[in-house]
Protein backbone atom coordinates (compact mmCIF):
# COMPACT_ATOMS: atom_id res chain seq x y z
CA UNK A 1 0.00 0.00 0.00
CA UNK A 2 1.06 3.58 -0.65
CA UNK A 3 1.81 5.52 2.52
CA UNK A 4 -0.32 8.71 2.54
CA UNK A 5 2.22 10.37 4.81
CA UNK A 6 4.72 10.16 1.98
CA UNK A 7 2.45 11.97 -0.48
CA UNK A 8 4.80 14.82 -1.34
CA UNK A 9 5.65 16.58 -4.60
CA UNK A 10 9.12 15.03 -4.52
CA UNK A 11 7.92 11.47 -4.82
CA UNK A 12 4.58 11.75 -6.64
CA UNK A 13 5.81 10.84 -10.12
CA UNK A 14 8.01 8.12 -8.62
CA UNK A 15 4.97 6.54 -6.97
CA UNK A 16 2.94 6.73 -10.16
CA UNK A 17 5.68 4.83 -12.00
CA UNK A 18 5.89 2.29 -9.17
CA UNK A 19 2.21 1.33 -9.12
CA UNK A 20 1.65 1.55 -12.90
CA UNK A 21 2.11 -2.19 -13.64
CA UNK A 22 -0.41 -3.18 -10.95
CA UNK A 23 -3.20 -0.79 -12.02
CA UNK A 24 -6.27 -1.73 -14.01
CA UNK A 25 -6.17 -0.84 -17.73
CA UNK A 26 -8.38 2.21 -17.18
CA UNK A 27 -6.32 3.42 -14.25
CA UNK A 28 -3.13 2.91 -16.29
CA UNK A 29 -4.45 5.38 -18.87
CA UNK A 30 -4.80 8.02 -16.16
CA UNK A 31 -1.39 7.21 -14.68
CA UNK A 32 0.28 7.52 -18.08
CA UNK A 33 -1.34 10.92 -18.59
CA UNK A 34 0.15 12.00 -15.27
CA UNK A 35 3.58 10.74 -16.32
CA UNK A 36 3.40 12.21 -19.83
CA UNK A 37 2.00 15.62 -18.94
CA UNK A 38 1.63 16.27 -15.18
CA UNK A 39 1.16 20.03 -15.61
CA UNK A 40 -1.84 19.56 -17.90
CA UNK A 41 -3.43 17.05 -15.53
CA UNK A 42 -2.95 19.54 -12.69
CA UNK A 43 -4.91 22.14 -14.69
CA UNK A 44 -7.71 19.74 -15.66
CA UNK A 45 -10.99 19.33 -13.82
CA UNK A 46 -12.14 15.79 -13.16
CA UNK A 47 -14.66 16.16 -15.99
CA UNK A 48 -11.97 17.34 -18.41
CA UNK A 49 -9.63 14.50 -17.43
CA UNK A 50 -12.46 11.99 -17.78
CA UNK A 51 -13.06 13.18 -21.35
CA UNK A 52 -9.35 13.24 -22.20
CA UNK A 53 -8.75 9.73 -20.87
CA UNK A 54 -12.10 8.18 -21.90
CA UNK A 55 -12.46 6.88 -18.36
CA UNK A 56 -15.10 7.47 -15.71
CA UNK A 57 -14.80 10.04 -12.95
CA UNK A 58 -15.08 7.19 -10.44
CA UNK A 59 -11.98 5.55 -11.97
CA UNK A 60 -10.08 8.82 -11.62
CA UNK A 61 -11.01 9.05 -7.94
CA UNK A 62 -10.01 5.43 -7.34
CA UNK A 63 -6.67 6.02 -9.06
CA UNK A 64 -6.02 9.06 -6.90
CA UNK A 65 -6.70 6.99 -3.79
CA UNK A 66 -4.32 4.24 -4.93
CA UNK A 67 -1.66 6.94 -5.18
CA UNK A 68 -2.27 7.90 -1.54
CA UNK A 69 -4.70 10.82 -1.88
CA UNK A 70 -8.22 11.17 -0.53
CA UNK A 71 -9.50 12.24 -3.94
CA UNK A 72 -8.72 13.87 -7.27
CA UNK A 73 -8.67 17.40 -5.84
CA UNK A 74 -5.76 16.49 -3.58
CA UNK A 75 -3.93 14.82 -6.47
CA UNK A 76 -4.31 17.99 -8.56
CA UNK A 77 -2.90 20.09 -5.73
CA UNK A 78 0.13 17.79 -5.42
CA UNK A 79 0.77 17.91 -9.16
CA UNK A 80 0.46 21.69 -9.15
CA UNK A 81 2.87 21.94 -6.22
CA UNK A 82 5.31 19.66 -7.98
CA UNK A 83 5.20 21.79 -11.12
CA UNK A 84 5.51 25.02 -9.12
CA UNK A 85 8.61 23.79 -7.31
CA UNK A 86 9.97 22.28 -10.54
CA UNK A 87 10.00 18.82 -8.99
CA UNK A 88 8.67 17.49 -12.30
CA UNK A 89 9.04 19.02 -15.78
CA UNK A 90 6.01 20.17 -17.78
CA UNK A 91 6.44 17.12 -19.99
CA UNK A 92 8.52 14.05 -19.33
CA UNK A 93 10.72 12.93 -22.22
CA UNK A 94 9.85 9.34 -23.23
CA UNK A 95 12.77 6.97 -22.84
CA UNK A 96 11.66 3.84 -24.69
CA UNK A 97 14.25 2.54 -27.11
CA UNK A 98 13.37 2.00 -30.76
CA UNK A 99 15.05 -0.42 -33.20
CA UNK A 100 16.34 2.43 -35.36
CA UNK A 101 17.60 4.69 -32.58
CA UNK A 102 21.11 6.01 -33.26
CA UNK A 103 23.66 5.21 -30.56
CA UNK A 104 23.63 8.83 -29.43
CA UNK A 105 19.93 8.41 -28.54
CA UNK A 106 20.65 5.05 -26.90
CA UNK A 107 23.19 6.74 -24.63
CA UNK A 108 20.83 9.58 -23.77
CA UNK A 109 17.76 7.40 -23.17
CA UNK A 110 19.52 4.74 -21.12
CA UNK A 111 21.25 7.39 -19.02
CA UNK A 112 17.96 9.16 -18.43
CA UNK A 113 16.25 5.91 -17.45
CA UNK A 114 18.97 4.97 -14.95
CA UNK A 115 19.06 8.46 -13.42
CA UNK A 116 15.27 8.49 -13.10
CA UNK A 117 15.34 5.07 -11.44
CA UNK A 118 17.80 6.20 -8.78
CA UNK A 119 15.98 9.47 -8.11
CA UNK A 120 12.57 7.77 -7.97
CA UNK A 121 13.85 5.09 -5.60
CA UNK A 122 15.31 7.67 -3.22
CA UNK A 123 12.14 9.81 -3.39
CA UNK A 124 9.92 6.93 -2.28
CA UNK A 125 12.03 5.75 0.65
CA UNK A 126 11.46 7.18 4.12
CA UNK A 127 14.23 7.04 6.74
CA UNK A 128 11.73 5.44 9.11
CA UNK A 129 11.01 2.54 6.75
CA UNK A 130 14.70 2.01 6.05
CA UNK A 131 15.46 2.15 9.76
CA UNK A 132 13.01 -0.66 10.50
CA UNK A 133 14.74 -2.92 7.97
CA UNK A 134 18.19 -1.98 9.26
CA UNK A 135 17.10 -2.77 12.83
CA UNK A 136 15.75 -6.18 11.83
CA UNK A 137 18.86 -7.18 9.90
CA UNK A 138 21.23 -5.88 12.56
CA UNK A 139 19.55 -8.05 15.19
CA UNK A 140 19.08 -11.11 12.97
CA UNK A 141 20.64 -14.49 13.72
CA UNK A 142 20.55 -15.29 10.02
CA UNK A 143 19.59 -13.51 6.80
CA UNK A 144 18.32 -15.35 3.72
CA UNK A 145 18.07 -13.43 0.44
CA UNK A 146 15.98 -14.87 -2.41
CA UNK A 147 16.09 -13.79 -6.07
CA UNK A 148 16.29 -15.29 -9.54
CA UNK A 149 17.69 -14.10 -12.88
CA UNK A 150 18.64 -10.39 -12.69
CA UNK A 151 17.21 -10.15 -9.18
CA UNK A 152 19.40 -13.10 -8.25
CA UNK A 153 22.44 -10.94 -8.95
CA UNK A 154 21.05 -8.38 -6.49
CA UNK A 155 20.45 -11.11 -3.90
CA UNK A 156 24.06 -12.26 -4.27
CA UNK A 157 25.32 -8.69 -3.91
CA UNK A 158 23.32 -8.18 -0.70
CA UNK A 159 24.46 -11.40 0.93
CA UNK A 160 28.08 -10.76 -0.04
CA UNK A 161 28.01 -7.27 1.47
CA UNK A 162 26.43 -8.43 4.73
CA UNK A 163 28.82 -11.37 4.95
CA UNK A 164 31.78 -8.99 4.64
CA UNK A 165 30.72 -7.20 7.83
CA UNK A 166 30.31 -10.38 9.85
CA UNK A 167 26.63 -11.23 9.42
CA UNK A 168 25.36 -14.72 8.59
CA UNK A 169 23.84 -13.98 5.18
CA UNK A 170 23.18 -16.34 2.28
CA UNK A 171 21.72 -15.83 -1.20
CA UNK A 172 19.49 -18.43 -2.82
CA UNK A 173 18.75 -18.35 -6.54
CA UNK A 174 17.41 -21.91 -6.76
CA UNK A 175 13.78 -22.35 -5.63
CA UNK A 176 14.36 -25.80 -4.11
CA UNK A 177 17.27 -24.61 -1.97
CA UNK A 178 15.40 -21.44 -1.08
CA UNK A 179 12.40 -23.42 0.19
CA UNK A 180 14.68 -25.76 2.12
CA UNK A 181 16.29 -22.81 3.86
CA UNK A 182 13.06 -20.84 4.38
CA UNK A 183 11.28 -23.54 6.39
CA UNK A 184 14.25 -23.69 8.78
CA UNK A 185 14.08 -19.99 9.64
CA UNK A 186 12.65 -18.91 12.97
CA UNK A 187 11.54 -15.72 14.76
CA UNK A 188 14.38 -13.21 14.78
CA UNK A 189 15.71 -14.34 11.40
CA UNK A 190 15.21 -12.18 8.29
CA UNK A 191 14.19 -13.25 4.79
CA UNK A 192 14.63 -10.78 1.94
CA UNK A 193 12.80 -11.33 -1.36
CA UNK A 194 14.01 -9.50 -4.47
CA UNK A 195 11.59 -9.36 -7.40
CA UNK A 196 10.85 -6.54 -9.81
CA UNK A 197 7.24 -7.61 -10.36
CA UNK A 198 6.71 -9.00 -6.89
CA UNK A 199 5.01 -12.02 -8.43
CA UNK A 200 7.95 -14.35 -9.17
CA UNK A 201 6.92 -17.81 -7.84
CA UNK A 202 10.53 -18.83 -7.11
CA UNK A 203 10.80 -15.89 -4.72
CA UNK A 204 7.23 -15.65 -3.51
CA UNK A 205 6.88 -19.20 -2.18
CA UNK A 206 10.09 -19.16 -0.07
CA UNK A 207 9.00 -15.79 1.33
CA UNK A 208 5.61 -17.23 2.26
CA UNK A 209 7.28 -20.17 4.01
CA UNK A 210 9.70 -17.83 5.81
CA UNK A 211 6.75 -15.72 6.97
CA UNK A 212 4.95 -18.82 8.23
CA UNK A 213 8.09 -19.84 10.12
CA UNK A 214 8.01 -16.54 12.00
CA UNK A 215 10.90 -14.78 10.25
CA UNK A 216 10.80 -11.06 9.53
CA UNK A 217 10.21 -10.67 5.80
CA UNK A 218 11.50 -7.81 3.65
CA UNK A 219 10.49 -7.21 0.03
CA UNK A 220 12.57 -5.33 -2.53
CA UNK A 221 10.19 -4.80 -5.44
CA UNK A 222 8.93 -2.31 -8.00
CA UNK A 223 5.33 -3.20 -7.21
CA UNK A 224 4.00 -2.06 -3.81
CA UNK A 225 0.69 -3.83 -4.47
CA UNK A 226 2.20 -7.21 -5.34
CA UNK A 227 1.78 -10.58 -3.66
CA UNK A 228 5.37 -10.27 -2.41
CA UNK A 229 4.56 -6.96 -0.72
CA UNK A 230 1.50 -8.50 0.94
CA UNK A 231 3.51 -11.31 2.52
CA UNK A 232 6.30 -9.00 3.72
CA UNK A 233 6.70 -7.25 7.05
CA UNK A 234 8.61 -4.40 5.36
CA UNK A 235 8.56 -3.24 1.74
CA UNK A 236 11.33 -1.29 0.01
CA UNK A 237 10.17 0.09 -3.35
CA UNK A 238 12.62 0.15 -6.24
CA UNK A 239 12.00 2.02 -9.48
CA UNK A 240 12.75 1.43 -13.14
CA UNK A 241 10.77 -0.02 -16.03
CA UNK A 242 11.33 -3.08 -18.16
CA UNK A 243 11.19 -2.51 -21.93
CA UNK A 244 11.19 -4.57 -25.11
CA UNK A 245 14.90 -3.89 -25.73
CA UNK A 246 15.98 -4.14 -22.09
CA UNK A 247 14.36 -7.11 -20.31
CA UNK A 248 15.81 -7.26 -16.82
CA UNK A 249 16.65 -3.62 -17.45
CA UNK A 250 19.58 -2.01 -15.72
CA UNK A 251 17.19 0.66 -14.44
CA UNK A 252 15.33 -1.97 -12.43
CA UNK A 253 18.47 -3.68 -11.21
CA UNK A 254 20.37 -0.52 -10.36
CA UNK A 255 17.50 0.76 -8.20
CA UNK A 256 17.43 -2.56 -6.33
CA UNK A 257 21.19 -2.32 -5.81
CA UNK A 258 20.74 1.21 -4.47
CA UNK A 259 18.32 -0.09 -1.83
CA UNK A 260 20.81 -2.82 -0.93
CA UNK A 261 23.50 -0.19 -0.46
CA UNK A 262 21.20 1.88 1.78
CA UNK A 263 20.57 -1.17 3.96
CA UNK A 264 24.23 -2.20 4.00
CA UNK A 265 25.49 1.23 5.06
CA UNK A 266 22.79 1.50 7.71
CA UNK A 267 23.70 -1.89 9.19
CA UNK A 268 27.43 -1.09 9.03
CA UNK A 269 26.79 2.13 10.94
CA UNK A 270 24.79 0.37 13.65
CA UNK A 271 27.53 -2.25 14.08
CA UNK A 272 30.52 -0.05 13.29
CA UNK A 273 32.97 -1.65 15.72
CA UNK A 274 32.22 -5.20 14.62
CA UNK A 275 31.79 -4.35 10.93
CA UNK A 276 35.04 -2.38 10.74
CA UNK A 277 36.95 -5.29 12.26
CA UNK A 278 35.25 -7.75 9.89
CA UNK A 279 36.04 -5.59 6.86
CA UNK A 280 39.67 -5.33 7.93
CA UNK A 281 39.97 -9.08 8.48
CA UNK A 282 38.35 -9.98 5.16
CA UNK A 283 40.36 -7.39 3.27
CA UNK A 284 43.62 -8.66 4.79
CA UNK A 285 42.73 -12.27 3.93
CA UNK A 286 41.94 -11.40 0.32
CA UNK A 287 45.05 -9.25 -0.06
CA UNK A 288 47.19 -12.09 1.30
CA UNK A 289 45.56 -14.62 -1.02
CA UNK A 290 46.13 -12.43 -4.09
CA UNK A 291 49.71 -11.73 -3.10
CA UNK A 292 50.55 -15.39 -2.53
CA UNK A 293 48.80 -16.48 -5.73
CA UNK A 294 50.87 -14.26 -8.01
CA UNK A 295 53.46 -16.18 -10.01
CA UNK A 296 56.95 -15.49 -8.71
CA UNK A 297 59.45 -14.14 -11.25
CA UNK A 298 61.95 -16.74 -12.40
CA UNK A 299 65.53 -16.34 -11.34
CA UNK A 300 67.89 -15.79 -14.23
CA UNK A 301 69.80 -18.95 -15.14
Amino acid sequence: MIDPQRSTPENLVARVRAVLPSLTPSAQIIARLILDDPATVARSTITELSAASSTSEATIVRTARVLGFSGYAQLRLALAAAAATRQVPDRLVPGDLAPDDPLSDVIAKVTRAEADALEDTAAQLSPERLGEVVDAITAARRIDVYGVAASGLVAADMSQKLLRIGLSAHAFTDAHLALTSAVLLRPGDVAVGVSCTGETPDVLEPMRRAHQAGATTVAITNNPRSALAEVSSHVLISAGRESAFRPGALASRISQLLLVDYVFVGVAQRTSEVSNEALRATRDALDQFVSESRPRPRKPS
